[in-house]
């Protein structure tokens, strides 16, 4: 049995999905995470917005020993998505440690740019 690793409540205060892309690339955001655990790690993340009330509960399940880059516009709750050209938050919230990063890459121009920081963990 292999022991987790990281924290259980992770925020990532800049969200933000382009209405548009440029070229061959889509531009996108990425919850990373990263489960060293034997177990498998039960997510629940929410997605805060300025103007409307929060996208809650989405469940994810990261498998022991394993990675899982979650695409920001994959994630849905009862139908709804986040919504493109529209700032956000996230809170992901594990049964278990798991270590979170965050990547965006911004297609709007040519000139493309990747950005990768790891999200704040909060201690309790």
């Amino acid at each position: 049995m292999h022991k987790g690793a990281g924290a259980t409540h992770w925020i990532i205060p800049d969200g933000y999905i382009p209405e548009k892309s440029s070229g061959e690339l889509t531009s996108h955001e990425s919850i990373c995470v990263l489960n060293c655990s034997s177990e498998d790690a039960q997510l629940m993340i929410t997605i805060f917005f300025e103007d409307r009330d929060p996208l809650e509960d989405i469940f994810v399940i990261v498998p022991g020993r394993r990675t899982n880059h979650i695409r920001t516009s994959s994630l849905a709750k009862d139908g709804v998505p986040i919504p493109v050209g529209v700032p956000y938050a996230i809170e992901v919230r594990s049964d278990i440690p798991v270590i979170v990063q965050y990547s965006r890459l911004d297609a709007t121009q040519a000139a493309n740019a990747l950005m990768s920081v790891v999200a704040y963990p909060v201690q309790s």
